[in-house]
């Protein structure tokens, strides 16, 4: 079953909105490389199109009735939305679920410190990466600075034109006869994706006049740091044992390719879904279903802890909606929760030809042929998937053809080659129809991906059909 490529399937008025869709998401990109940034983003963008805080609703015992649109943002690094319609919520929802984590380094809680003339910060990875991939990169910082008094410190150096950058380096090719003898998982160790932040020692002025500076002593790169990060952010070294900083590739998302077919920039797994999930659920009319939209964090490492899809946020939430509805009991909620429908917005691998032989090329997704639809995820014998149901799929074939949405299937990767998951699993456990939709992606979990913007709006349409239609 060959698919067209989708570029050659759009009027001028088409191409226009899918334009105007990727400017707007490389502007989420640039704005989002964190999963508070992200946050921050989305609830500026519900607000504007008219959505109210659920908690707020709550304290002021408020009702909610056809029409109405809601959210809820748990610890700063996961949201909810809800469009309540028409229908009772035991008749289930149509859910949109992505997350806005990404793979990048976490820096440690006792990071700083000197070696060699450097000054350093330790980092631990976060997610699946390549580690190489990391090393003499231009870095950026992005995160906050808990203080003991209550304070929020935001960090964001590394992405504006005037600021520094940071950088992981490696060793010289002259040298490296050794390293490149290592298989590619051990050329770069975790430990050694330590990122340089100074090279400069402080320098003490002394008290009479006409002397020359003095060296401050023993570590004087690191005091240098620590001064200017006293002087810029108000911070003590102390400070990062309450830190959440992040660090990510330095730079803006960017148009890619002589025909500015593709965007390259860091986070598109799975910020690509999130933002056209996004999108597709702020452009909602009237609905006869309750529509919801469920942006989380952590599912690269597996969904788990409090902000991740494995928590109970989600069903604490639905159970909010439906009480200020005036319908809440246990037995109505596992209705409602088994009686929905689903699309895990996650992204999939893009066939790349340099490495065709990774993959199924009949069972693959291609750059430029439309939303992706995975039937099952998972490793192997399908380990560790959510397979959907052949009636969901003849579902929402029907629905795409209706709105003249352009899809295709695929599978991650050859049989026993690999596997990857995403959070459709946990939310089957319900009982509900889930199945993975997402875009594909070249270069998925390295510090600059790709993917082609025709992919990201029809995401974004093949989103906004299922809300509409299901």
């Amino acid at each position: 079953m060959e698919r067209k490529n989708v570029w050659e399937t759009y009027n001028a008025h088409q191409l226009e909105e899918l334009e105007a869709h990727a400017l707007r998401y490389r502007e989420f990109l640039d704005r989002g490389k964190t999963e508070r940034e992200c946050i921050d983003y989305i609830v500026n963008s519900a607000k504007e199109a008219g959505y109210r805080e659920l908690q707020t609703l709550i304290e002021e015992k408020a009702t909610l009735k056809k029409g109405d649109k809601v959210y809820a943002v748990w610890m700063n690094k996961s949201i909810i939305l809800f469009q309540i319609g028409e229908k009772p919520l035991e008749e289930g929802m149509n859910i949109l679920g992505a997350h806005i984590d990404s793979p990048r380094l976490d820096i440690k809680q006792n990071p700083l410190y000197e070696e060699g003339g450097f000054a350093y910060l330790d980092t631990h990875y976060y997610g699946g990466v390549k580690k190489y991939q990391w090393v003499t990169l231009p870095l950026a910082i992005h995160g906050v600075v808990m203080k003991k008094d209550g304070t929020t410190v935001e960090i964001h150096v590394g992405d504006d034109e005037e600021d520094p950058v940071f950088f992981v380096s490696d060793l010289l090719v002259h040298l490296a006869a050794e390293q490149l003898e290592k298989k590619a998982a051990k050329v770069i160790e975790g430990e050694a994706l330590d990122v340089i932040i100074g090279n400069k020692p402080l320098l003490l002025q002394q008290e009479q006049e006409g002397e020359e500076k003095k060296e401050v002593g023993k570590e004087a790169v690191k005091q240098g740091i620590l001064a200017i990060l006293k002087e810029a952010y108000h911070i003590e070294e102390e400070d990062f044992i309450s830190a959440e900083l992040e660090v990510v590739p330095a730079g803006k998302a960017r148009e890619a390719g002589f025909d500015r077919s593709m965007i390259l920039a860091y986070g598109q797994d799975d910020r690509v879904c999130a933002f056209s999930s996004l999108e597709a659920m702020l452009e909602l009319k009237e609905t006869e279903k309750t529509a919801c939209c469920i942006l989380v964090d952590k599912e690269e490492i597996g969904s788990v802890g409090a902000t991740g899809m494995k928590s109970r946020f989600f069903e604490n939430m639905v159970a909010e909606v439906m009480n200020l509805m005036g319908g809440y009991s246990e037995l109505a909620l596992r209705r409602c929760l088994s009686a929905s429908k689903m699309l895990s917005s996650d992204v999939s691998s893009a066939f790349d030809p340099s490495y065709a032989s990774s993959f199924d090329k009949k069972n693959v997704a291609y750059m430029g042929k439309g939303l992706v639809l995975n039937k099952f995820t998972g490793a192997r014998g399908k380990s560790g998937s959510n397979d959907a149901n052949a009636e969901y799929l003849a579902q929402l074939r029907a629905i795409f053809e209706k709105e003249q949405v352009h899809f295709q299937t695929a599978e991650l990767g050859r049989v026993d080659l690999g596997g990857g998951g995403t959070i459709a699993y946990i939310l089957a456990r319900y009982g509900m129809d889930v199945i993975d939709s997402g875009v594909a992606v070249l270069n998925m979990h390295s510090p600059w991906e790709a993917t082609n913007k025709a992919d990201v709006y029809e995401a974004k349409r093949g989103y906004a059909a299922f809300l509409k239609n299901t």
